[in-house]
């Protein structure tokens, strides 16, 4: 699967890209979401975002709500250190949210294959 991987903080993204790539997929990154949405113009072949709530510019959510405005149905999973739940509360349409952690090794994979 072709990935897009949108974080601010490059520690975070290098182990994001790490356990993506361990499962083989391809990953494209951008450090916030104005570098998304050109990355996603520029390889439309992109087909799942993972993207960190708290950015400078426009957070997690704001991108998520503008490529729906924009006509984009790509999965899209949102990354956070605040409450998964009341994150997914807050936007239903969410493919999923979870807990920015070091169980993100397991989980990331598991909701993978759910959506794949």
């Amino acid at each position: 699967m072709h990935i897009l991987v949108v974080d601010d903080d490059a520690l975070a993204a290098e182990m994001l890209v790490a356990i993506l790539e361990d499962q083989e997929h391809q990953v494209v990154q951008a450090s916030d979401a104005l570098a998304a949405l050109e990355a996603l113009q520029q390889q439309p072949s992109i087909e799942l975002i993972i993207s960190d709530l708290q950015m400078p510019l426009m957070n997690g959510i704001e991108l998520f709500r503008e490529l729906r405005d924009q006509g984009s149905t790509r999965p899209f999973i949102l990354l956070s250190g605040d409450d998964p739940e009341a994150l997914k509360a807050q936007e239903p349409a969410l493919s999923a949210c979870l807990i920015k952690d070091f169980a993100l090794e397991t989980s990331l994979p598991q909701i993978l294959a759910r959506l794949g």
